[in-house]
């Protein structure tokens, strides 16, 4: 049972403009990343400080129509962390999903079962067992790769799910904390093996919109001991399909410390308003402003030969 942190809900506006152009990196299941330029964006030279973003879709969605859901807020970012230059990789998950997959779809009124519908997992019926959970994350393990490693992950819904579940992974000896492989423990996934060598201190932060965990012990490799990244946790006080009970669970998986709550007055999706948008904005500059001065701060301890 995890404890959950009582922390007081964000009500702080800020305003930012937005910037018609946007850098981001692309994939979709199956094909290589894109490195695409929208027209009028400056492209950043050598020296610039970039920002490697994973956005993680939710069920039933798409990388691409995770972007067009969040594009406002690429824009947003892109212009409110200069000098940092923010990038975006978009993959979709491998499990296509059928109609029986997607609840309360009208089978009747469907052109073709060929849906673009994708999933990192599915449930069990009747159960909380993730089929195909290591299919899931072996596809973004291979998004990962590609890039030559993240900075941080946003996710929506069973995508933020995920995105805890990288920032997790990510962390430093969290393999050690795993189980043996067996029916009833998940361990560490075989193809995340080398990637903690590519983030030796973790993630700078991670971003959940309407996450959750999973209540089987089976999976408590991912929580226990904490998640220590810096999380941001967005939740909707009109959420039907995600209870605010389940995000805070996922809330609770995290240190006390790193995490903060936001509730905002809106149901089960991405709010891309000033208002959020800039709350995202604060808290990913202060990530960039901790990780800065730790950095400057182990510098400053160094022994030195003289």
């Amino acid at each position: 049972m995890f404890s959950l942190p009582r922390l007081p809900s964000l009500q702080v506006s800020f305003k930012f403009p937005y910037l018609p152009s946007l850098r981001r990196l692309y994939h979709t299941a199956g094909s290589p990343i894109l490195d695409t330029m929208t027209k009028g964006t400056p492209i950043p030279d050598g020296n610039a400080k970039k920002l490697k973003i994973l956005m993680l879709h939710g069920y039933t969605q798409s990388g691409p129509l995770f972007h067009d859901k969040t594009r406002s807020l690429e824009k947003l970012l892109i212009k409110s962390l200069k000098p940092v230059v923010p990038t975006f990789t978009y993959p979709t998950a491998p499990i296509r999903l059928v109609p029986a997959d997607i609840p309360g779809f009208d089978r009747e009124k469907a052109e073709t079962d060929n849906l673009d519908a994708w999933g990192w997992w599915k449930r069990e019926t009747g159960g909380d067992k993730y089929i195909g959970l290591e299919q899931g994350l072996d596809s973004i393990a291979q998004a990962i790769k590609e890039v030559d490693g993240i900075d941080a992950v946003i996710g929506f819904s069973q995508g933020a799910a995920a995105a805890m579940m990288v920032a997790s992974l990510l962390q430093p000896s969290r393999s050690s904390f795993f189980p043996a492989p067996s029916e009833a423990r998940f361990g560490f996934p075989p193809s995340w093996n080398r990637l903690p060598a590519l983030h030796p201190n973790g993630l700078k932060f991670a971003v959940s919109y309407s996450g959750f965990m999973t209540p089987n012990a089976m999976y408590k490799g991912f929580y226990e001991p904490k998640i220590s990244c810096r999380t941001l946790h967005f939740i909707g006080s009109l959420d039907s399909v995600v209870e605010e009970s389940r995000c805070l669970a996922l809330m609770g998986a995290c240190e006390e410390a790193m995490a903060t709550k936001v509730v905002h007055p809106g149901g089960h999706f991405v709010p891309v308003g000033k208002e959020m948008g800039g709350l995202l904005v604060g808290f990913v500059r202060e990530s960039i402003k901790q990780e800065e001065d730790e950095k400057e701060k182990s510098v400053e301890d160094m022994d030195v030969p003289f």
